[in-house]
């Protein structure tokens, strides 16, 4: 009996000892203990820090790659975008879409090719609207999308039209670059107004966008554009990899001129061999469910062309 008791105090003794080694060795798993876990975590994933460009331009303006303010501003918004990798991605995406569009526009106006990253950051290329009214690709206000020619009212947005608020941008730039004699300020003043750019440069007495204290966002502005411009110019760099097919095409289109009222959008639609939800998607700068043009404005509307619903496969 007593050597049958000791026999069973050994065996609860061994069972404790191994129960406890095990929880020294951070618990078990069926698939092993946590420490095995964690092993394989570090050597399965892996998070770098970025090699920034020695040298950089904005609108063929020199970046000062040498100031380690600079660098460490670039830094942040690279890494940002980078490590945010399904809004960049989606970036990417969109870009191939609306970017050629906006390229001519910019370049027709005679703006500088670099802008058109504005968009990207500003809305990602998607008809968003903030919490103070800034609305479309450009993040115009009511007030100056009306200073510079767009027409907004309750059946007509155009900041809603890419094309039309994309020229309105560069009419913005423009009398900004042609007040400041500097792209990198241009851009500063989208976000900041002039009147903001102009208090600054006052007050701290220098002309340059690198050399100023902004207030944070305006100060990360020009810098969000460069990070977009390097990661959409050289994904692979940023550990992107997409292809062709995984890029959203230009839409197909066609285009119909009208001078008259549109009583009913739904039943143009249909007249036009589309649907309601396609006109829309093509012309969200229409705002109601007719378009009633009391002042016989002449507008052209985009309608799907042959080809417009087929999706890349190869």
């Amino acid at each position: 009996m007593k050597t049958a008791l000791r026999t069973l105090s050994w065996t609860l003794l061994l069972l404790c000892g191994s129960a406890l080694l095990n929880l020294l060795a951070f618990g078990t798993t069926e698939e092993g203990t946590d420490l095995d876990h964690l092993r394989n975590f570090n050597d399965g994933y892996k998070v770098f820090s970025l090699t920034l460009p020695n040298e950089l331009t904005f609108c063929d303006e020199a970046v000062p790659m040498d100031r380690i303010d600079v660098r460490e501003r670039l830094d942040r918004e690279l890494l940002v975008n980078t490590y945010w990798q399904s809004n960049t991605l989606l970036a990417h995406k969109r870009a191939n879409r609306w970017f050629p569009l906006i390229e001519e526009v910019l370049k027709r106006e005679g703006v500088p090719d670099d802008l058109k990253y504005i968009a990207l950051i500003e809305s990602g290329l998607t008809n968003v609207v903030s919490p103070m009214g800034a609305t479309g690709y450009w993040q115009f206000m009511k007030e100056t999308a009306d200073h510079h020619g767009l027409e907004v009212n309750a059946e007509v947005d155009e900041r809603y039209h890419v094309e039309k608020s994309t020229e309105a941008a560069c009419r913005y730039l423009k009398n900004s670059y042609a007040k400041y004699g500097s792209w990198a300020l241009a851009a500063a003043s989208y976000n900041l107004g002039q009147g903001g750019v102009d208090k600054q440069l006052g007050r701290q007495k220098q002309e340059n966008y690198f050399d100023l204290l902004l207030p944070e966002e305006t100060a990360r502005y020009v810098f969000r554009i460069l990070a977009m411009k390097e990661i959409i110019r050289d994904p692979e760099r940023y550990g992107f990899h997409l292809r062709p097919k995984d890029l959203y095409p230009p839409y197909v289109t066609r285009s119909v001129t009208v001078n008259t009222p549109i009583p009913d959008l739904a039943d143009f639609a249909l007249q036009q061999n589309t649907d309601y939800k396609t006109l829309k998607l093509l012309n969200p700068w229409l705002r109601d469910t007719k378009l009633s043009n009391r002042e016989g404005r002449t507008y052209v509307l985009l309608l799907p062309a042959e080809g417009f619903h087929d999706a890349a496969t190869e």
